[in-house]
C-alpha cells in the first residue's frame, strides 16, 4: 500500500510540473455540466503536503474548501491559521489515505459518469425549466455525507462510491442495503436526488408523519427514475407516485413535486 501511495503522489506530482497546475476538469463541448475535479487537487495536497496545491485549491476552489473543513470535516474556520495543519493532519489516518488512494484509481476517468450527469439534468430541466443548474464538483470526505448541496453546488464525495464490496465498507459495519448504493452507478441518481431534495424540501413541519415523508420521497425518487431512464428506485412509495402520474396524465413534475 505505501508503493501505492508513492505511485500516485509521484504521478500527480508530474501532472503538475508539466502542465503547471492540475488540471481540475474532463471538459466535453457536448456536455451540458462539467465535473470539476476538486478531488484531485486535493489528494495532491493531501498525500504530499504540496503548497502549490493548497493554494489551488483556496484560489479556485474557496467555497468548496471551506464547505469541507467547516461543514463536512468540521475542523474548523477556514481562516484559522492552525487550519492547514489541521486539515493535513486529519487526512494522514491510514484509512483516510487508503480512501485517497482507491478513490484516484478507481476515479480516474469519470467520462462516463459526466456524460450520464449531464443527460439526466438536461432531461430534468425538460420538466423543471425554471431550475438552476448546479455547479458540480468531486471531493474525498471520511465516510460521512455521500452527496453535498448547497450555494448553487452539489458535491460529490468519491469515498462513498468504491463498490458494494469495497473492504472498508464490509470492515466500518454498512449493511447489505446500504453498500448496494455506495457504487459508481449510484452517483448520478444521488446528484439528482438531493438537488431535487434541495429545491423540494420536506416541510418544516414536526407534526408531519413519517409515511408523509416517505411519499414525499418517494415522488422525488420517481423522478429520478424519469430523468434517468431506467428504475433506479423501487418502493411503495415510488410505485404510488407512478400510479398517480398514470392516472392523473396532465399533472406536471412540478406539481407532483409540490403536492
Amino acid at each position: 500500500m505505501r508503493r501505492l501511495y508513492t505511485f500516485l503522489a509521484l504521478a500527480m506530482l508530474l501532472c503538475v510540473g508539466c502542465e503547471w497546475r492540475l488540471n481540475s476538469s474532463e471538459d466535453n463541448p457536448d456536455w451540458l455540466l462539467t465535473i470539476s475535479r476538486y478531488d484531485r487537487i486535493q489528494s495532491l495536497y493531501l498525500t504530499t503536503g504540496d503548497f502549490s496545491a493548497l493554494q489551488q485549491m483556496k484560489t479556485e476552489y474557496p467555497q468548496q474548501t471551506r464547505t469541507l473543513i467547516e461543514d463536512v470535516l468540521r475542523l474548523g474556520q477556514v481562516n484559522d491559521p492552525q487550519i492547514n495543519r489541521k486539515f493535513l493532519g486529519f487526512y494522514q489516518d491510514s484509512t483516510l489515505q487508503t480512501l485517497i488512494a482507491e478513490a484516484q484509481l478507481q476515479f480516474a476517468d469519470m467520462k462516463d459518469v459526466n456524460t450520464e450527469l449531464s443527460d439526466a439534468f438536461e432531461r430534468l430541466l425538460k420538466e423543471l425549466p425554471d431550475i438552476c443548474l448546479p455547479d458540480v464538483y468531486t471531493q474525498i470526505g471520511s465516510l460521512d455525507q455521500s452527496i453535498i448541496v448547497g450555494n448553487d453546488m452539489l458535491g460529490i464525495s468519491l469515498d462513498k462510491y468504491l463498490g458494494r464490496d469495497y473492504p472498508l465498507y464490509l470492515k466500518y459495519g454498512y449493511s447489505q442495503r446500504q453498500r448496494e448504493t455506495m457504487q459508481r452507478s449510484y452517483i448520478v441518481p444521488d446528484c439528482v436526488s438531493f438537488y431535487l431534495l434541495s429545491l423540494y424540501p420536506l416541510p418544516d413541519d414536526p407534526e408531519l408523519s413519517q409515511q408523509q415523508r416517505d411519499e414525499h420521497i418517494g415522488r422525488i425518487q420517481w423522478v429520478v427514475n424519469k430523468v434517468m431512464k431506467r428504475s433506479v428506485f423501487n418502493t411503495p412509495y415510488v410505485r404510488a407516485a407512478d400510479h398517480f402520474m398514470r392516472t392523473h396524465r396532465g399533472t406536471k413534475v412540478s406539481q407532483l413535486l409540490s403536492l
